[in-house]
């Protein structure tokens, strides 16, 4: 007997699906995901990272929050977003691969805006693993110190983009640098390694960035070795030797 669909019941399906489209049909949504893929933060916090009045955010917020995609937690007035699992990360990761698979416009952009400047040549993640190990390279994590605190590749020193030009002079030349940010849509590491070879280093991007490094089932850290690039924790002043 041929299985016969409930009536509604394919349109059903699809207007539960469209929920989540109502999310990523707003640039500002994808981009309040892609923060929160990186480490919890309150509405305050979010706004501020993403440009948006407070109002704005938390409207994008509750949108994302009827989706699913996101979780909040209260702690005395501050409520703190949180993306729900890691399956909307690997949501928004497929959505910028799909982006830079099939939009030449994307692609556009990120040269133009200077992702491409002195990137191109990457660094896979087992050539990393392999150099790391080895004591080869210093790993700089140059996001947010929030979200190296959330999770970051172990061994890496915190070296917000910020800090970078205060701290050239405490990373070890003889070493050479290999950073990261958020994903392959990041800016943060391709203009730190700008900066860094400006100044004669070696310095090469991490191919794509914390997201996938978990998405892969590496290892992640949590906490703090550094605090807004000041050492510690044991480190000498030259980055990437301990005493």
């Amino acid at each position: 007997m041929e299985y016969e669909i409930p009536a509604g019941g394919r349109a059903d399906l699809y207007e539960q699906l469209a929920r989540i489209g109502k999310v990523v049909v707003h640039p500002k949504r994808i981009e309040l995901l892609d923060l929160l893929c990186q480490a919890e933060r309150s509405v305050e916090a979010l706004a501020a990272a993403a440009g948006l009045k407070l109002s704005t955010a938390s409207a994008h917020l509750q949108v994302m929050r009827q989706a699913r995609l996101v979780e909040t937690r209260r702690e005395g007035t501050r409520v703190y977003y949180r993306a729900a699992d890691e399956e909307v990360c690997r949501f928004v990761t497929a959505l910028g691969d799909l982006g830079r698979a099939r939009l030449a416009e994307v692609d556009q952009i990120l040269r133009a805006i200077g992702a491409g400047r002195d990137g191109a040549e990457r660094v896979t993640r087992a050539e990393l693993l392999e150099r790391a190990r080895s004591g080869e390279v210093v790993v700089l994590d140059v996001r947010p110190v929030e979200e190296y605190a959330a999770g970051h590749i172990p061994g890496a020193v915190s070296l917000p983009l910020e800090h970078l030009e205060a701290r050239l002079g405490d990373l070890d030349p003889g070493l050479e640098v290999v950073a990261y940010c958020r994903g392959p849509l990041c800016l943060l590491a391709p203009e730190a390694v700008a900066t860094l070879r400006a100044r004669g280093m070696q310095a090469r991007c991490l191919e794509d960035g914390l997201p996938e490094w978990r998405q892969a089932g590496l290892p992640v850290a949590t906490g703090t070795d550094t605090l807004g690039g000041a050492p510690a924790g044991g480190h000498e002043t030259r980055l990437g030797r301990r005493r």
